[in-house]
């Protein structure tokens, strides 16, 4: 699911200073593999999640290694200079080096290995200036590894920006893992599974949203009950002489077929959203949680976007305005910058962690915070929902002006303890802070920092 805010926007603010019950998340289907990986995100094959994070700079990413407590200390970092994988590292084509910007985990090829689909938008190829490519580094014994990698087939065209996002999952349904990719344009283009070292793949379709729409974030999820994974495209929509945020949806299944558009700012686009499909109501239909950073004067909000039977339907907003929320909203505090889902207190309803990176905190502007709201039968709301901040007992560090804390968030069982934490991160160069989760939910006691950044696929 897309939960990223890019790594330009995490450097640009640094400047200015899901396997959870109830979440409908992507899983590789075991019906057709005979040994497949446990995890899709399992590089080594040991039963433990592994952590890929893109690094800090651009042109590369960092894989961290999971242990039977949580991340290790092992970490591998990748780029095109790596052996095997195609390409040449620093090329920047005027936009920078985006080589593992988006990442994609999946066992594409079922042999019990975890691997990783690595976009680069920026890539020039057969001679055509940021024409993008996707390539796939395979899982091994002993990790992921470059040898081998492949690039998805595509005939190159320049400004295309293909691969500006990504997501995988079982989109046709038929227990094989797909991949999506939209370019910088306008198009979504869906690669069935299996996919082999040989570099073949299943059939490509190319989908088009009816009305402009321009590519900022891919989410992918279990909206209706079929079975098969759904899409979200979110980005800039043109409605009325005056640019809006939109998201389109696209539904799973045999056919793959163009959904409703809905519209969720009309004031303002933002060109790096983030988003997530979980169950909020846990009526069985996965709903879309995305931030609107832009709304009510840049104070935030996060819209939801309600699962049915046939897609999603009617939609309602959470802000720091909702009651039961622990702080008011003021302009310019990007409530919704970052979101993750998941069970964080184990009543079944998945739980939204929303990353509010530029709250004042301790009259220290811009130090950021963030909230997990609840889930429930109404879906999300304000009540019992938590706050946290580096003010927090427990939480390591003091407020400091411009930290930013919040940039980055993710929901999951960092320490497998067996109940799930939030691990936030302000940038993509400091440690982050893991929030331990309890049976009553998140605490800051026995708050820890780590070497890794909250900005893995979920």
């Amino acid at each position: 699911m897309f939960t990223r805010s890019t790594v330009r926007l995490a450097l640009a603010t640094a400047t200015a200073a899901s396997l959870t019950g109830g979440l409908l998340t992507l899983s590789v289907s075991t019906a057709t593999a005979a040994t497949p990986a446990k995890y899709a995100d399992d590089f080594n094959g040991d039963g433990y999640r592994d952590y890929a994070v893109a690094a800090v700079g651009g042109g590369e990413f960092v894989v961290t290694y999971g242990t039977a407590t949580g991340p290790g200390t092992t970490t591998k970092t990748f780029s095109q200079s790596t052996s095997g994988v195609p390409g040449t590292a620093g090329e920047t084509n005027g936009y920078g080096d985006a080589f593992g910007e988006d990442l994609a985990p999946a066992d594409f090829n079922r042999d019990g290995y975890a691997d990783l689909a690595v976009a680069d938008f920026t890539e020039k190829v057969d001679g055509k200036v940021s024409s993008g490519a996707v390539t796939i580094l395979w899982g091994s014994k002993s990790g992921l590894t470059g040898t081998g990698a492949i690039r998805l087939k595509i005939t190159a065209s320049s400004h295309r920006g293909f691969g500006k996002q990504i997501e995988a999952g079982d989109f046709n349904g038929d227990g094989k893992t797909d991949l999506a990719v939209a370019d910088g344009i306008e198009a979504v283009r869906i690669y069935r599974g299996g996919f082999s070292k040989t570099g073949t793949t299943g059939s490509v379709t190319k989908h088009v949203p009816n009305q402009l729409l321009e590519p900022a974030g891919l989410v992918a999820g279990k909206v209706t009950k079929d079975g098969a994974t759904d899409l979200f495209l979110l980005g800039q929509g043109y409605h009325n002489d005056k640019m809006t945020q939109d998201a389109w949806f696209i539904r799973g299944g045999a056919t793959i077929k163009s959904g409703a558009i809905t519209v969720y700012n009309s004031s303002e686009p933002d060109y790096s959203p983030s988003g997530v499909v979980a169950d909020f109501n846990k009526d069985g239909y996965g709903d879309l949680a995305v931030g609107d950073t832009r709304y009510n004067g840049k104070a935030g909000s996060v819209v939801v976007w309600r699962g049915g039977s046939t897609g999603p339907g009617t939609k309602y907003r959470v802000s720091q305005s909702t009651s039961g929320v622990a702080t008011a909203a003021s302009a310019r505090e990007y409530f919704g910058q970052s979101l993750s889902a998941g069970d964080t207190n184990g009543d079944g309803y998945p739980d939204l962690a929303v990353g509010v990176p530029y709250e004042t905190v301790s009259s220290q502007d811009d130090a950021g915070g963030l909230h997990v709201l609840r889930g429930g039968k109404s879906g999300l709301t304000g009540t019992n929902s938590q706050w946290f901040t580096r003010a927090t007992a427990g939480v390591p560090g003091s407020p400091t002006q411009y930290n930013n804390f919040g940039s980055l968030v993710r929901v999951r069982d960092i320490d497998r303890d067996g109940d799930k934490d939030v691990l936030v991160s302000a940038d993509y160069y400091s440690p982050s802070v893991l929030l331990p989760g309890t049976g009553a939910g998140i605490t800051g006691s026995g708050a820890q920092e780590l070497g890794i950044v909250a900005a893995f696929p979920q």
